[in-house]
């Protein structure tokens, strides 16, 4: 009898629908009905897999304490849907269509659009306010650190999404020094990286995980950002190409490096879920569907 193997749709497909679920019923909390909300709507409902809120729900749901993480997982999202929209500006990569739709700035125009990540990434924040207090109502043992953990993400997310994480990769991506190996590390770790890790640190603090092993939630979430986005650097190798984007990692140091840097990183993730007693069905699928698709095209 043939099995047949899970992909990425298919494990993710659920959680896609409660996120989608979960931005229409919350696109009030934007406020009254504006062009700027209209615009926020936009690029929300833009397509997409919704995989880095999925990351959250997932690491939630393998620690096994049923915690609704729903709001951390929606102000991921948020974070995640204003860095696209800053990326496509004029300005930065100068995209003109974002998943086979135009650019919000094309169909609102770049004032609009610039406010629209600054609307975005106040409610991502907004949306931790409500996650911890609904924690605080809550008959889980660990509701009465609600606050804690709140600052705590508070403060995981200003740092992923400032100077010296998201904001600070862009940055050094539109003028890197050099394509040095540590230059293209940094930027995977900076505009990658740290938007996984807000998934994995979110998950963890709100799905009640011991607060000592933070240290190794962030190493795993590296590994996987890194080994994520060289798999994406490999299957995009000919249209970064056609693009004149440079900061790819299979197309400077070529695919048999990229590989070899996806295998020790994946394998490294793999090795960090065993210590983190993460044993989630869905994040070792993910990991193996990487694996598959890196060595297809290997």
């Amino acid at each position: 009898m043939q099995i047949t193997r899970p992909s990425f749709s298919s494990i993710l497909e659920p959680y896609k629908r409660q996120i989608e679920e979960l931005i229409q019923a919350n696109i009030a909390t934007l406020g009254s009905k504006t062009l700027l909300r209209d615009a926020c709507e936009y690029a929300l409902l833009n397509g997409g897999k919704r995989f880095r809120p999925a990351l959250v729900l997932m690491i939630a749901k393998a620690l096994n304490f049923q915690v609704d993480v729903s709001q951390a997982a929606l102000g991921v999202e948020y974070f995640h849907t204003a860095s696209l929209i800053a990326d496509d500006l004029p300005c930065m990569d100068n995209d003109d269509e974002r998943r086979n739709k135009p650019a919000l700035h094309k169909v609102y125009g770049e004032s609009v659009a610039l406010l629209a990540t600054y609307a975005l990434i106040a409610a991502g924040y907004q949306c931790l306010a409500r996650n911890a207090a609904s924690l605080a109502g809550s008959a889980h043992p660990f509701a009465n650190q609600s606050d804690r953990l709140c600052v705590l993400a508070l403060e995981n997310a200003t740092h992923n999404t400032g100077i010296l994480g998201a904001t600070g990769g862009q940055f050094l991506d539109l003028t890197p020094p050099d394509l040095s190996l540590s230059t293209l590390r940094e930027v995977i770790d900076k505009k990658t990286v740290t938007l996984f890790e807000i998934s994995f640190v979110f998950g963890w603090i709100f799905g009640g995980g011991d607060l000592e092993q933070l240290p190794l939630v962030k190493k795993s979430a590296a590994h996987f950002g890194m080994a994520f986005q060289v798999a994406d650097d490999l299957g995009d190798m000919a249209q970064d190409l056609s693009h004149e984007h440079t900061m790819n990692f299979a197309n400077v140091y070529g695919k048999d490096s990229a590989v070899a840097l996806f295998h020790e990183e994946i394998e490294q993730f793999k090795q960090t879920l065993q210590e983190l007693s993460l044993s989630s069905e869905e994040l070792q699928a993910l990991s193996a569907l990487l694996i598959e698709q890196v060595n297809h095209l290997a």
